[in-house]
């Protein structure tokens, strides 16, 4: 070899300069050579040995998970593993200078709250060059990987596209098939759970909103707020805040419908949970006087009541003075309703008729015996007021005297009681639609478009209910083959829904984690195309999202989702790592194409976990590819 050459030559100058009597300075140096060529030499050697380690390390590494893969996967038994762990090390470790190598495999079973290990033990030599001059003719070296698995449990969290434009180019279909198929993401977790409960997944088919299931109607957790009150008690909505005319009081039976689509975003029905208009408040029958807000064009829901029209004391009198705008309501004939006049011009200016009081049809504080079973409208504080302001009664309207101040008072039966939800669940109250939070309630929704009440059970479409974790892998499957295309698309409510079920206590709770056992929390959402509505219709209309926000995410719905997905991967787990791993995919298959969504960009636990699809096909093949991601990280422990 190079290093024995080298050594003779250096033996030979060693000889040359003990016998020369030139001078003390060749003794020295030739007394001084053999340790200095020791260390130079030993470096040298250690250089290898490291080399010869290090490739070892990382050929036993994997060897280690192939073999933990085939075990739990059943390709192979216990007592196979010491032969294939020889096997996939001989192919993986490639080192010239490693000699005697051997390898063996040891496997311990887990039993209870014990883990299963392969711990796999390699070790072999080198020959020296330098420092079999100082009798060390070979080193040493050895290594050990261990793969552990059954007491690391999976919960996955499905969060899917349920939206119109999944019906587009097969993506529902696809997506269908990807997670509930032959061979799909279902199958491949199902394959890793040895014991009941080592792999969960949970289902969260979402739109605007999510289904929680009318079945929940008596539950704790959910508010009721939005349901019960009328539009004009909405959560704010900036421009697409309904408001009451200032002729409210004078408006009765017979009187044209005193809302529009465009004024608030609603007109008139002919009665209770009705979606046929009506020009004109009911003059007769059931329904007499009674003024329903047909479906919110704006925030696409339905409210649940109607304003009745009471006979005021005294029955007539000024209902508005001191505005141009100040006007007697018109009946379907377009003249002034019977009795009603106005007189005089701008400030000067004075309506008189016939007056009503208008209460909400949903049962006040002051109702001891109807609906006991649901909650009331708008309680202030301890002192059981209501605070649904629904008329002028006592107050005309003036230019300093505009707000309604007359409080609900309905002490009848609902016309739309709460038993009537079909389960929609939208977005909670700010900040609280961000957070992992489960004790804030969640609000009930009658969420309607396209003509479609989708969380109802008879709908021709229906959006399905969420699934919380489970392991009943055939009543997943037939949930997601359930899912149809329904309405607009809310990501941060699919998200959120999400979270909350990879958590205990949560309406849909997740099951106890118990002591000594490492859990891989996973959320995987799919959409198709940008978001573009939620609870409050100022952040978009259900065809455009509003992108008048500052910031990285100008659209006021993805800047909601963005606080989510920080609060999400800012989740830490008892030992200081992420408490979540988060895929994001787009199906982005319409033409032109969508812009790539930013948003689910930024949501994604790292870059390689975001997924752009440009065909239905590559929906199956990328949960394929995270399918057997998650297989990896399930043994790889």
């Amino acid at each position: 070899m190079a290093g024995t050459s080298i050594i003779r030559r250096i033996s030979g100058a060693a000889r040359r300069f003990a016998s020369a009597d030139q001078g003390n300075i060749a003794v020295i140096f030739g007394i001084v050579c053999v340790p200095l060529i020791t260390f130079v030499g030993a470096a040298v050697d250690y250089s290898r040995l490291n080399a010869a380690r290090s490739s070892m390390q990382s050929a036993l590494d994997s060897a280690a998970l192939m073999v933990s893969k085939d075990l739990t996967s059943g390709l192979i038994t216990p007592s196979q593993i010491n032969s294939a762990a020889q096997n996939y090390f001989n192919s993986l470790y490639t080192s010239k200078d490693a000699q005697g190598v051997t390898v063996s495999a040891t496997y311990t079973p887990g039993s209870g709250s014990t883990t299963s290990t392969v711990l796999v033990h390699g070790s072999g030599m080198i020959t020296t060059d330098f420092l079999k001059v100082a009798n060390f003719p070979t080193l040493g070296f050895n290594a050990d990987s261990t793969a552990t698995w059954g007491n690391v449990k999976m919960r996955v969290a499905l969060a899917l596209d349920n939206t119109g434009s999944m019906a587009q180019n097969g993506k529902i279909t696809a997506l269908r098939n990807a997670v509930a198929g032959s061979g799909g993401l279902i199958d491949q977790l199902s394959a890793l759970a040895k014991n009941p409960g080592d792999v969960y997944i949970s289902v969260v088919p979402f739109a605007k909103d999510v289904n929680l299931g009318a079945s929940n109607s008596g539950q704790p957790w959910i508010d009721w707020t939005d349901w019960l009150n009328p539009p004009t008690s909405q959560p704010n909505n900036g421009s697409y805040q309904a408001t009451l005319p200032m002729n409210w009081h004078a408006v009765g039976p017979g009187a044209k419908c005193p809302f529009t689509t465009s004024s608030g975003g609603f007109t008139c029905t002919t009665g209770p949970t009705s979606t046929s208009n009506a020009s004109t408040v009911p003059a007769s029958g059931t329904y007499s006087g009674y003024i329903c807000p047909s479906v919110d064009a704006n925030s696409h829901t339905q409210y649940n009541g109607c304003w009745d029209s009471e006979v005021a004391s005294p029955s007539t009198g000024t209902f508005c003075s001191g505005s141009n705008s100040c006007v007697c309501p018109v009946n379907s004939s377009g003249n002034p309703v019977t009795g009603c006049s106005c007189s005089g011009t701008g400030s000067s200016k004075v309506c008189t008729g016939n007056l009503y009081i208008h209460n909400w049809t949903q049962p006040s504080y002051g109702d001891t015996t109807h609906n006991l079973n649901q909650p009331r409208v708008g309680k202030v504080g301890s002192s059981g007021t209501d605070d649904v302001p629904v008329g002028f009664a006592g107050n005309k309207w003036t230019p300093t005297n505009s707000t309604p101040t007359v409080q609900n008072v309905w002490l009848q039966a609902s016309t739309n009681p709460i038993s009537t939800w079909t389960g929609c669940i939208t977005d909670r109250t700010q900040p609280y639609d961000t957070t992992g939070d489960v004790t804030t309630p969640f609000p009930a929704n009658q969420y309607y478009e396209n003509s479609t009440a989708y969380c109802s059970s008879s709908a021709s479409t229906t959006l399905e209910p969420v699934i919380p974790l489970s392991y009943d892998w055939t009543a997943l499957k037939t949930a997601v083959n359930a899912m149809q295309p329904t309405g607009g698309t809310n990501q941060a409510v699919g998200l959120a829904w999400a979270w909350q079920t990879l958590l205990p206590n949560s309406p849909v709770p997740a099951p106890a984690e118990v002591a000594n056992t490492t859990y891989n929390r996973v959320i995987i959402i799919l959409s198709d195309g940008l978001n573009t509505e939620d609870r409050w219709p100022v952040n978009g209309n259900g065809s455009t999202q509003n992108t008048s926000g500052s910031g990285q995410f100008p659209g006021l719905i993805d800047a909601r989702q963005q606080i989510l997905c920080d609060n999400l991967k800012n989740a830490k787990d008892s030992q200081g790592n992420p408490m979540y791993t988060i895929y994001t995919i787009q199906a982005n298959t319409s033409t032109p194409a969508d812009p790539t969504s930013a948003i689910l960009q930024y949501c994604a636990s790292s870059p390689d976990k975001f997924y752009m699809l440009t065909s239905s096909s590559q929906i199956v093949t990328t949960f394929n590819a995270i399918g057997t991601a998650l297989s990896k990280l399930r043994v790889a422990q």
